[in-house]
C-alpha cells in the first residue's frame, strides 16, 4: 500500500493493506458513525428485552401462580435462547458476514416482544422469551464485530472505546425500560397495574422496528471481513462509500489464502490453541465472574428492593431507574473515556474490587431500616457503577479484541454462550437463595467478583490497542 497522501489515491493490493489502512483511518466518515449507532441500537434492544421483564416478575409470579423455581425459569428462558443464538450466530457471522446477520436479528425482537406481551400462560411466555434470547444471541457477535471493525486501532474513536460503548448503551436501555415502567405505572389506573409488565415488554417491538427500518438504509458489510474472504473489490467499495477514503484496487491485487477457514465450528477449538488460550481464559473469567453477581443484582434489583429491602412499588421503580440510568450509564461513559489510557485489564480489576466490597457491605447490613436503606441502595448503585466501567464493559473488549477478524464472531459467540450459561444458573438460583437465606445471599454473591479479580490479576493479557489482525497475518 502507498504511503498516506491526500493528493493521490491509496492503492490496495492485499487484505493486509485493507487492515493497515483501517487501523489508521477506520473511524472516519458519517456513514461509518451511522453504522456504529446502529450497532449500539441493536445492543439497546438486547438490554431492553433482557431487563424489561425484571420489574414485572413479581406480578407474573402472582398472575400465573409460580413458585420460586418457575419464576427463575421464566427469567432464565431468555438466557437459554441467548446461548443457542450466540453459538450459532458466532459461527454464522464469520461465515456469511456481518451484514446479513445484522439485518435478520431484529425480526426476532419484534415477534418475541409481541408474543411475550400477549402470553396467556407461563409456558407461552417462556417460549417467546426463548425466541427473544435467540435474537440477542445472534445480535451481540455481529454488533461487536461492527463496533470493532468500523473503528481505528488507537486514539479517539478507537476500537476499545467503541466496543466499550456497548456498556452505556446497555444501561441507558435498561434505565429507559424502567422509565417506560414509571410512565405506564403513573398513567394506568391502579386496578389495571396487573398488565403493566405486558405493556412494557410489548413496547420493545417499537424501537426494534425503527432500528430494522433504519438499518436497511445505512448498513454495509465490514471491509475487514470482505478482505478476509478475498473480496478486495467489495472492501474497497465500502471504504470509498462509508469512510470517504480515496482508495483504488491495484492491478494484480492478491486475495488471502485462508479465506475458507472462517465460520466453521472447528474455529471454536482454535480459541484454545497456544496463541489464544490465555486470552480465552481471561475473557471467560471476566464474563463468568461478572455475570454471576450482575444477573442477580441488576435483573433482581426490583426483587431485592421490594422483597429483601421491604420497600414500596414506587420506591422500587424509581430506585431501579436511577441506579441504571444514572450510575450504570455514567459508569459506562467512564469506561469509554478511560479505556485508552487505563486499559481494559486495570479497569476490570478496579471494578471487581468495588463490586466485592459493595456486596460484602450489603451482606453486613442485612435487611435495612431507617438510614441503612440509603446505605443499601448506595451499595447497589456502587455495584452497578463498577460493573459498567469495569468487568461489564470490558468483558466485550476481551471477547472481541483478543481475536482477529476471522475468529471474532466465533470468539464473541462462544464467550457469550458460556456467559449466558452461567447467567441461567444465577437467575434460577437467585430467587431460591433469596427466599431461603434473605440478604445473606450477598455473602455468596461477593465471592464471584473476588475470584474474578484474582483470575485477571494472574492473567496479564490486555486487548487494548493490540493489532491482532497484523499478528495473525504475520503467523
Amino acid at each position: 500500500m502507498t504511503d498516506i497522501d491526500t493528493k493521490t489515491p491509496l492503492l490496495v493490493r492485499t487484505a493486509q493493506d485493507v487492515r493497515a489502512l483501517l487501523a489508521e483511518r477506520g473511524g472516519q466518515g458519517t456513514r461509518t458513525r451511522a453504522i456504529i449507532l446502529l450497532a449500539l441500537g441493536g445492543i439497546f434492544m438486547d438490554a431492553y428485552d433482557f431487563s424489561s421483564i425484571a420489574f414485572g416478575i413479581t406480578a407474573i409470579k402472582q398472575q400465573f401462580g409460580l413458585d420460586a423455581f418457575t419464576t427463575g425459569f421464566v427469567n432464565a428462558a431468555i438466557m437459554v435462547g441467548a446461548v443457542v443464538g450466540a453459538l450459532v450466530g458466532g459461527v454464522l457471522v464469520d461465515r456469511f458476514g456481518r451484514y446479513k446477520l445484522f439485518m435478520a436479528d431484529m425480526v426476532f425482537f419484534v415477534v418475541a416482544a409481541l408474543g411475550c406481551a400477549f402470553a396467556p400462560n407461563e409456558w407461552v411466555l417462556v417460549a417467546f422469551r426463548f425466541v427473544m434470547g435467540i435474537g440477542v444471541g445472534l445480535d451481540l457477535p455481529v454488533a461487536m464485530a461492527f463496533l470493532a471493525e468500523f473503528s481505528k486501532l488507537t486514539g479517539s474513536g478507537s476500537r476499545a472505546q467503541r466496543v466499550n460503548a456497548w456498556s452505556p448503551a446497555w444501561y441507558i436501555a435498561t434505565g429507559f425500560g424502567y422509565l417506560v415502567v414509571l410512565v405506564v405505572f403513573l398513567l394506568l389506573p391502579y386496578e389495571q397495574h396487573a398488565i403493566l409488565w405486558r405493556v412494557v415488554v410489548g413496547f420493545g417491538a417499537v424501537p426494534a422496528l425503527i432500528v430494522l427500518i433504519v438499518r436497511r438504509r445505512y448498513l454495509a458489510e465490514s471491509p475487514h471481513w470482505l478482505a478476509e474472504q478475498g473480496d478486495l473489490r467489495g472492501a474497497v467499495d465500502v471504504m470509498r462509500s462509508h469512510y470517504g477514503l480515496d482508495v483504488q484496487l491495484a492491478p494484480g491485487a492478491q486475495a488471502p489464502s485462508r479465506a475458507a477457514r472462517t465460520g466453521h465450528w472447528r474455529n471454536i477449538g482454535e480459541l484454545f490453541s497456544r496463541r489464544y488460550r490465555l486470552r480465552t481464559l481471561a475473557a471467560l473469567s471476566v464474563s463468568v465472574f461478572s455475570t454471576i453477581g450482575y444477573n442477580a443484582v441488576a435483573y433482581g434489583t426490583p426483587l431485592i428492593i421490594s422483597l429483601l429491602f421491604l420497600q414500596s412499588e414506587m420506591v422500587t421503580i424509581v430506585s431501579a431507574l436511577v441506579i441504571n440510568l444514572v450510575f450504570g450509564a455514567v459508569g459506562g461513559i467512564v469506561s469509554v473515556t478511560s479505556v485508552n489510557r487505563a486499559g481494559a485489564r486495570r479497569l476490570t480489576l478496579i471494578g471487581f474490587a468495588v463490586q466485592a466490597a459493595s456486596l460484602f457491605v450489603l451482606a453486613a447490613v442485612g435487611v435495612p431500616s431507617g438510614a441503612l436503606v440509603i446505605v443499601a441502595l448506595a451499595m447497589l448503585a456502587a455495584f452497578v457503577f463498577a460493573q459498567a466501567f469495569g468487568p461489564g464493559a470490558n468483558l466485550m473488549s476481551y471477547a472481541t479484541l483478543s481475536y482477529p477478524t476471522r475468529l471474532r464472531g466465533v470468539g464473541v459467540g462462544f464467550n457469550q454462550a458460556v456467559q449466558r450459561s452461567f447467567s441461567i444458573l444465577s437467575l434460577l438460583l437467585f430467587p431460591v437463595l433469596a427466599a431461603a437465606v434473605s440478604t445473606n445471599v450477598f455473602w455468596i454473591l461477593a465471592l464471584a467478583p473476588l475470584i474474578g479479580a484474582i483470575a485477571i490479576a494472574l492473567v496479564k493479557w490486555d486487548p487494548t490497542g493490540k493489532d491482532v489482525d497484523q499478528e495473525d497475518a504475520a503467523a
